[in-house]
């Protein structure tokens, strides 16, 4: 049990050991890694049941690591000043049943930005319709959407189509927000689905797709920026790190988004540069197979 506790706490202080050279370990240790809580959990209650002091002791170390880890994540936004901006993202799923409704939902959230993706021809006139009175400016390229309370300016698409991907495929924008505080540059984006099998995580696309976002960011002029997306992975996966290595992360909240019924991952995200994402936190399900989340920006 000891020898147990010890194995746990080093994968969550150490994930990047684990090498991704076989079915992307690493990759899929760094996707569910928050999970390793619940082995503490148990470590602790047969700890406790057998009454061992050694195995007790022991079972403190992967308790450490997994609240350094993420136990900022699960504290209250940090007192101090109010949102600058309050942003939505949400993949809405191309087999919504009820896109209006969706829609509705994410508008009474009171969110100065909206990005979606999976935006299928057959519902797009349903999201521009119904989110037009609260947001009257809005940008498509594809299958991904910007709607914004705030003037758009020098929109247009961001390519981050892997090579092995031969069909029309958009899944990629940018645009300039005028908001009270300033421009910002804005990427909305949905990385490639990955895939997990007996063979391990298949994530190629997905990793690729990463990259090129994160030149793109790199490439941007302007000095604050926001990348808002499904993103395939969450912020610890070391396959997205060509972007998130350029960005941060929210510094409050623990986001959990698909599946919607039983939500395991957090891959929707919400990063900036020179900006502060103060918390993060999902919304109550639509018809996706995803969850929404809001979360609270500091420029």
């Amino acid at each position: 049990m000891a020898a147990s506790a010890v194995v746990t706490a080093g994968l969550l202080a150490f994930p990047g050991a684990v090498p991704n050279s076989v079915g992307r370990a690493g990759s899929l240790l760094e996707t569910f890694l928050p999970w390793l809580g619940l082995v503490v959990v148990v470590l602790l209650g047969l700890a406790l049941l057998r009454r061992s002091a050694l195995a007790l002791v022991a079972v403190l170390l992967p308790v450490a690591a997994w609240t350094h880890h993420f136990g900022g994540l699960l504290l209250p936004a940090a007192p101090g000043g109010g949102d600058d901006l309050l942003v939505v993202q949400h993949n809405v799923g191309d087999e919504n049943p009820d896109p209006a409704g969706t829609a509705r939902a994410l508008a009474a959230a009171g969110a100065d930005l909206v990005a979606l993706e999976e935006l299928v021809p057959r519902a797009l006139p349903v999201y521009e319709r119904t989110l037009a009175a609260r947001y009257p400016y809005h940008t498509v390229r594809g299958t991904v959407g910007l709607w914004s309370r705030h003037p758009l300016a020098e929109t247009g698409p961001v390519d981050i189509r892997p090579r092995g991907i031969t069909e029309p495929w958009n899944r990629g924008l940018r645009a300039v927000v005028r908001t009270p505080h300033g421009e910002i540059a804005v990427y909305v984006a949905h990385l490639p689905s990955v895939r997990v099998g007996a063979g391990g995580l298949a994530s190629s696309w997905r990793d690729e797709s990463a990259r090129l976002l994160g030149e793109a960011v790199g490439a941007e002029e302007r000095e604050r920026v926001l990348v808002l997306g499904d993103l395939n992975g969450t912020a610890d996966d070391r396959g997205l790190r060509p972007l998130t290595a350029r960005l941060d992360t929210a510094e409050r909240g623990f986001a959990l988004s698909f599946p919607a019924g039983f939500p395991l991952v957090g891959i929707d995200q919400v990063m900036a540069r020179s900006a502060t994402v103060r918390h993060l936190r999902a919304l109550p399900a639509t018809g996706s197979d995803h969850l929404p989340v809001v979360a609270g920006i500091t420029l």
